[in-house]
């Protein structure tokens, strides 16, 4: 494709001619025909690496000032920004033959795309994921190095998708996506808020320029926005005039919103529930695997979204039930031990609150959970996490997350704070607190163990990342506690649940 083809505004003769094969943002994976991106990031400046990019053969610059390199350059206002639009016109604008569903929120956002996909899938929709746990394009799955990738690799992905068959797209979209540009240049079916709750204020300077950054979503024309207004955000968002095209609102506790679940009935093995339209007064009565009210919101959201794209509450009705599990959300890990054991990604005081506030709801008996913070992250959310912990834990164990280049003792120290109790251990050591939490237990009991999920490595300093897996740790433990002598369980066995 030529460069005056995916560029807006006048060329010379000679740039508009250039032919470009393909784009980048590192110049390490320059080729000749490469149209360079000079990038000005957090750390380094893409202009300092033009001269690289042009010896391994760029055919020409996307800059924001002038660098002293004999190749044509586009200048323009912020590269991030450009990135999008240019890569999606190199793809034949991908999005276009897509129905695009992006997923907003604090918490929430890998099990409602999960069950998007789920929902249009059953309806015979061939339906791509892109999320933090994996991606699925064209039915094959990978895992993702972000919740969502940068603007080249991602307008790559739905060309990938279009060509491989898929008709539609459920993906999370964070705030550093929106605020970095990663989703310029995108059309959306449907936009869809979860909540909004203390995280991510190492890069967000404030709750108020976080919500912001969310929002920006919902300006992009989406065919139609789904709104969660029990949270006090959604609320707000809803109540936007700016906001463009029709809006859904969703709740479990306001009786004002247009799709609310109702009758819930909460168990460890999942939670049914009825969902009123106050619009029509049509109701669907069914359940999901997933035990918690939190897990109702996001059934709800997703259903909201299904129906807004043509499937029809059956379908619906039918297909929650039946839903797979996410990994690392409220995943249960059973080796046919007396008392359940969870492992959920929740890595903020919200999401741990609603985690511990879930397994309290299972269980007449204890609430075991070890749990840590993340290190080179927002600080402030520390002490809240502790104080989530010990407000709906019977026994904490505090131990390391991925400390990254802080010290794991300083962190715990930190998380500490928060805790008005002289209960709690700690232990940095993340395994032993897995093995400690686990042999705590008693018949009846829950364990949660919180933070890392699905991740399949722990990160320290340096960069160093080592192979740690929750839920293979948890096996493992369960396995040695119990030495193979676990049989009949009194509480219910839990099958594959998520969060």
């Amino acid at each position: 494709m030529r460069l005056g083809e995916l560029i807006d505004g006048s060329l010379g003769p000679d740039a508009s001619d250039v032919e470009v094969t393909g784009m980048a943002i590192d110049n390490r994976r320059v080729q000749p025909g490469t149209l360079f991106f000079c990038v000005p990031g957090f750390t380094r400046d893409g202009h300092d690496f033009a001269a690289d990019a042009v010896a391994r053969g760029a055919g020409a610059l996307v800059v924001q000032r002038p660098v002293q390199e004999l190749v044509p350059q586009v200048q323009v206002e912020s590269v991030r920004h450009a990135m999008g639009p240019i890569a999606a016109r190199f793809h034949g604008d991908p999005t276009a033959a897509l129905n695009v569903v992006g997923v907003t929120g604090t918490n929430g956002k890998t099990t409602t795309c999960f069950l998007i996909r789920e929902l249009l899938e059953a309806d015979g929709v061939q339906t791509a994921l892109l999320g933090t746990v994996k991606s699925v394009i064209g039915g094959q799955e990978a895992t993702m190095e972000r919740t969502t990738p940068e603007a080249i690799e991602l307008q790559g992905a739905f060309a990938r998708m279009r060509d491989g068959g898929d008709r539609a797209a459920a993906m999370e979209v964070s705030s550093h996506a929106l605020e970095l540009g990663r989703v310029d240049g995108i059309h959306w079916a449907a936009a869809l808020f979860t909540n909004l709750t203390q995280d991510h204020l190492d890069f967000h300077p404030t709750m108020e320029a976080y919500f912001l950054a969310k929002r920006e979503l919902f300006l992009r024309d989406p065919g139609v926005s789904v709104i969660n207004v029990d949270d006090p955000y959604g609320r707000r968002l809803a109540d936007d005039d700016a906001l463009p095209g029709p809006v859904v609102t969703t709740a479990i506790d306001d009786p004002d919103a247009d799709l609310r679940a109702i009758d819930l009935k909460l168990e460890l093995t999942g939670t049914t529930f009825t969902i009123v339209d106050r619009r029509d007064g049509s109701t669907i009565t069914t359940s999901t695997p997933m035990p918690g009210r939190f897990n109702v919101a996001n059934a709800l959201g997703a259903v909201a979204v299904a129906r807004a794209l043509g499937v029809d509450d059956e379908t619906i009705a039918r297909t929650l039930p039946l839903a797979g599990r996410v990994p690392g959300r409220f995943e249960a890990v059973d080796e046919g031990q007396p008392f359940a054991v969870l492992v959920d990604y929740a890595h903020t005081p919200d999401s741990l609150d609603n985690v511990l506030r879930a397994a309290r709801a299972l269980t007449k008996n204890r609430v075991i959970v070890t749990f840590g913070a993340g290190g080179d992250r927002d600080r402030s959310k520390r002490p809240l996490m502790g104080a989530a912990a010990a407000a709906h834990a019977d026994e904490l164990i505090v131990t390391s997350d991925n400390p990254r280049s802080e010290d794991p003792d300083a962190i715990i120290a930190e998380v500490l704070s928060g805790i008005d109790r002289n209960d709690a251990r700690t232990e940095p050591d993340r395994a032993r607190a897995i093995h400690a939490a686990i042999e705590l237990a008693r018949s009846g009991d829950v364990v949660v163990i919180a933070g890392k999920g699905h991740e399949q490595g722990q990160e320290f300093a340096g960069g160093r990342k080592v192979p740690f897996d929750d839920v293979a740790v948890a096996r493992d433990a369960l396995r040695s506690v119990g030495g193979g002598c676990y049989n009949a369980s009194p509480m219910p066995r839990t099958p594959d649940i998520h969060g």
